[in-house]
């Protein structure tokens, strides 16, 4: 009797979990359940976009005071300019 009373526990207990799931996974494709999870993402893919554009904008200003202080100093900028990397395929095209 004991034993039957526990498999019959691990059954509800084992049911219970079954059904929290499927509910789970059923709430995930309703249209609210989409749209939380691409607001989500959009939230996040914002948030890098933001965290990339303060890189740029930081090293263009970095850049940009090197070459106005070459320039003060009346030193010739083209090797400022001419410093991009030989191998690195992402500079190669640029026409400044």
């Amino acid at each position: 009797m004991l034993k039957r009373m526990i498999w019959v526990g691990i059954g509800i207990a084992v049911g219970v979990i079954a059904v929290r799931k499927i509910t789970k996974a059923a709430e995930s494709v309703t249209p609210g359940g989409v749209a939380e999870r691409v607001g989500g993402a959009g939230a996040e893919m914002k948030a890098s976009f933001k965290a990339f554009w303060a890189d740029v904008s930081e090293a263009k200003q970095a850049k940009e005071a090197e070459l106005f202080d070459a320039i003060e100093r009346g030193e010739d900028i083209q090797p400022l300019l001419a410093e991009e990397d030989e191998n690195d395929p992402a500079v190669h095209g640029r026409l400044y």
